[in-house]
C-alpha cells in the first residue's frame, strides 16, 4: 500500500507541483509559446523518477522495507508518468474546462487500471498454462521460452489496446514471480533468472548509450546557443521544481503511512524518508524519450521553445545522474551505516534461484520445504520481512491466495519439486 501510496499518489502530486510552477516562472523568461498541454507534459515527463543508482547501493537483505520501497515506487512511478502522459496527448487542453478536468481524470484512472488488469490476466494466463496445460511442461528451452514469450505478449497487447506497456509488463511480472515462477523446473528458474538479468544489463547499457547520443544533439543545441542564459533559467526552474515536488510528498505521505503502523520496525524512519527522497531526484531516459514525444516531430524540431525544452531535458538528466549519483553512496553510508553481521550475513548467502525468487507475496510456511534432502538456509532480513504474520490486508489476501489462487495457478507449495528437465536427468544414463 505504502508503494502503490508513493508511486501512485506521489507521482500525482509532483507532476501538479512541477505543472504549475512551470506555468508561473516561465512567464518571466522569453522561451517561446507554450501552450497548457505542454506545461502539463512538462509535469509528467519530470515526475519520471529513474532510482538505479540508489538500488545499486541499498543492502537488500539490510534494509528490506527500504529496498522495496524505492523499488517498487521507482517502477510504479514511471508507469504512472507514461499514463498521465498519454492522458494528456489524448485531449485537447487549449480550452480546459472542468469538464475537460473530469474526462482526464477519468482516462487517466481507467488507462491506470486497465493496464493493471491486462498485465494480471496475461501473468495469471501464463501460470494456468504452465501448471495445466502439458506441452512445455518440464523442458527447459520451452519453459524458458514460454515465459519470455507470455512477458513480452503483455507489452504487445498493452501496446495494442493503447494502454500502458510499462505498467502491464510490471504488474504481469508480479503475478509471474508469484505463481508461473513456481510452476517450472529447478533448472528453468535458474536459466530465466540470468537471461532477464542479461538482457536488463543490455538494455541499461543502450539506454544510458541513447541519452548520452542525445546529449550531442547538435541541432537543438545549436536552436538555444543564442540564448544560453535562458537554457541555464529553464533547467535550474526545473531542477528546483523537481526537488520541491519530491520532498513535497515523500516526507507527508511517509507520516501518514507511520500512522497506520503499530510496529516501530514497519514505519518509515527519517533518515530513510531522506534517502527516499535522495532516491527520486535523479532522472533519465523515460523523461529523455517523452520529451522527444512531446516537442520534436520525428526527431527534428526548429522551435525555440521546444528545442529549450529537449536540451533542458538533457541537461537535468545528464546533471542528476552524475553529480546526485556520485552522492548516492557516501549519503546512504552516511545516513545507514552497514553493519559488520547483516554484511557478512549477506555475503555469505550466494546468489541464487531460492534467494532470487522469494516471492513478493510469501507465505509463512512456504520456505519449510523445497523438496526432500534439500537444506534450507536461514531465514534473512527480507526473507522475515515477507513472510512474519499481521493482521493486514496482506494477511487477509495471503488466507484468499492459499484458498482459492494457488490451487489453480500453482505456486510455491503447491507444485512438486522437479529439479531438472526429463532430458537433464535422463543425459547420464544414455551415456
Amino acid at each position: 500500500m505504502t508503494i502503490i501510496l508513493f508511486g501512485a499518489v506521489g507521482t500525482l502530486i509532483s507532476f501538479s507541483i512541477i505543472s504549475l510552477g512551470a506555468i508561473q516562472l516561465f512567464k518571466k523568461l522569453d522561451i517561446g509559446f507554450l501552450e497548457i498541454g505542454d506545461y502539463l507534459a512538462i509535469g509528467a515527463i519530470f515526475s519520471a523518477t529513474d532510482s538505479v543508482c540508489t538500488l545499486q547501493v541499498l543492502n537488500q537483505d539490510e534494509t528490506p522495507l527500504l529496498y522495496s520501497l524505492v523499488f517498487g515506487e521507482g517502477v510504479v512511478n514511471d508507469a504512472t508518468s507514461v499514463v498521465l502522459f498519454n492522458a494528456i496527448q489524448r485531449f485537447d487542453l487549449s480550452h480546459f474546462t472542468s469538464d475537460i478536468a473530469l474526462q482526464f481524470a477519468g482516462n487517466f484512472l481507467s488507462l491506470f487500471f486497465a493496464s493493471t488488469l491486462l498485465g494480471v490476466f496475461i501473468g495469471l494466463l501464463s501460470a494456468y498454462i504452465m501448471r495445466k496445460l502439458y506441452f512445455g511442461r518440464h523442458s527447459t528451452d520451452r519453459e524458458v521460452a514460454l515465459m519470455i514469450v507470455m512477458a513480452y505478449l503483455s507489452y504487445i497487447m498493452a501496446e495494442m489496446f493503447y494502454l500502458s506497456g510499462i505498467l502491464t509488463v510490471f504488474f504481469c511480472g508480479i503475478v509471474m514471480s508469484h505463481y508461473t515462477w513456481h510452476n517450472v523446473t529447478e533448472s528453468s528458474r535458474v536459466t530465466t533468472k540470468h537471461t532477464f538479468a542479461t538482457l536488463s544489463f543490455v538494455s541499461e547499457i543502450f539506454i544510458f548509450l541513447y541519452v548520452g547520443i542525445d546529449a550531442w544533439d547538435i541541432e537543438k543545441w545549436r536552436v538555444v546557443s543564442d540564448s544560453p542564459g535562458t537554457s541555464v533559467g529553464v533547467s535550474s526552474i526545473l531542477l528546483g521544481l523537481v526537488l520541491v515536488g519530491r520532498a513535497a510528498f515523500v516526507f507527508p505521505l511517509s507520516f501518514l503511512s507511520n500512522l497506520t503502523k503499530k510496529s516501530e520496525s514497519d514505519k518509515i524512519g527519517f533518515k530513510q524518508q531522506i534517502i527516499i527522497w535522495w532516491a527520486g531526484l535523479m532522472r533519465g531516459a523515460v523523461s529523455v524519450a517523452l520529451a522527444y514525444n512531446q516537442f520534436t516531430m520525428s526527431g527534428h524540431t526548429q522551435l525555440r521553445g521546444n528545442a529549450i525544452m529537449i536540451t533542458s531535458t538533457i541537461t537535468i538528466v545528464l546533471f542528476s545522474t552524475m553529480v546526485f549519483g556520485l552522492m548516492t553512496k557516501p549519503l546512504i553510508s552516511f545516513l545507514l551505516p552497514p553493519k559488520p553481521y547483516s554484511s557478512m550475513m549477506s555475503s555469505s548467502e550466494p546468489s541464487s534461484p531460492k534467494s532470487f525468487s522469494v516471492p513478493l507475496l510469501a507465505n509463512g510456511h512456504d520456505l519449510e520445504i523445497e523438496g526432500a534432502g534439500h537444506s534450507t538456509p536461514a531465514p534473512t532480513n527480507l526473507r522475515m520481512f515477507l513472510t512474519t504474520p499481521s493482521h493486514t490486508i496482506h494477511h487477509y489476501w495471503r488466507k484468499f491466495d492459499n484458498a482459492y489462487m494457488r490451487p489453480v495457478f500453482g505456486g510455491r507449495g503447491f507444485v512438486p519439486h522437479i529439479a531438472a528437465s526429463l532430458t537433464e536427468r535422463d543425459a547420464p544414463q544414455l551415456q
